[in-house]
């Protein structure tokens, strides 16, 4: 893209900001690439990669669990790691200035907050944090990774590439020795904090959201094909309520015939203005 078109989208957004002080803000995987997050889907939404893990899968299979527990283990020691970026830190400096009257994220890497974000709604949780689905006790992922790393040392010494949800690309792997520890206070199942394919989001958090979203004037779309439902009723409902819809993204969304202004560039370079 050349440089005056860049300067004119800028202009475009940034007026749209302004003319807007009371923005919803939902962002999604785009935002943390440049944390080294891998994102999910390519620019025309399609997946770039299989599936994740279904919550039906993952609770109803041990060897469905052993396969994601080994492949977080590898994954972790990076995305447990991972910093905000431009992006991150430009969204909190927006809601620094007053612009920002929510941000849903559909991201579970807490980078947000970590930026200095602080009206942030986590929609799908957060991966920070694991919840026996027996008792309800939680444990910081940090000492989960511990007890994993304890039972499993040789795949502690592996090393792969990184997936979209803190995990790492270990397929072809025999997983059926591994070991995951229990609940510590049950004996349960343990399973990341976190929302996964085929979960409900909490109502709480989606009561939450819409109470914002009827407060706001418009709507700020940040790095989200919004092809997954529970991100995308959000937008549909703006555009219902008649309020104004921006996105930055690259490629195709799924409420394009929706928006009153889109942004095709990284998220970074189309919020580079607010620094």
């Amino acid at each position: 893209m050349l440089d005056a078109d860049v300067t004119r989208d800028h202009e475009r957004l940034r007026a749209f900001i302004e003319a807007h002080p009371r923005l919803f803000v939902l962002t999604g995987a785009g935002c943390s690439t440049d944390s080294g997050i891998p994102d999910y889907r390519d620019t025309q939404g399609g997946w770039k990669r299989p599936q994740p893990v279904t919550y039906q899968a993952f609770m109803g299979d041990l060897r469905t669990r052993q396969r994601y527990w080994a492949r977080s283990l590898v994954g972790w020691r990076r995305f447990g790691k991972a910093q905000p970026n431009a992006t991150h830190h430009a969204l909190a400096r927006l809601e620094q200035r007053g612009h920002a009257h929510m941000l849903l994220t559909q991201n579970v890497d807490g980078l947000h907050q970590a930026a200095g974000h602080r009206n942030v709604i986590d929609l799908h949780g957060r991966l920070n944090e694991v919840r026996c689905m027996a008792c309800g006790a939680r444990l910081p992922r940090d000492v989960f990774q511990h007890a994993l790393v304890e039972r499993n040392p040789d795949w502690a010494q592996l090393d792969a590439g990184d997936a979209p949800d803190g995990d790492a690309d270990l397929d072809g792997r025999d997983f059926s020795g591994f070991d995951i520890p229990p609940c510590p206070s049950c004996d349960g199942v343990l399973k990341p904090d976190v929302v996964f394919f085929g979960e409900n989001v909490p109502r709480d958090r989606v009561d939450a959201a819409i109470t914002s979203l009827n407060n706001a004037d418009g709507v700020l779309v940040v790095g989200s094909s919004l092809m997954v439902f529970s991100g995308y009723r959000f937008v549909a409902a703006a555009a219902r309520d008649g309020k104004p819809i921006a996105a930055v993204n690259l490629g195709r969304t799924r409420a394009d015939p929706l928006l009153t202004l889109k942004i095709e560039q990284s998220c970074a370079t189309a919020l580079a203005f607010i620094a």
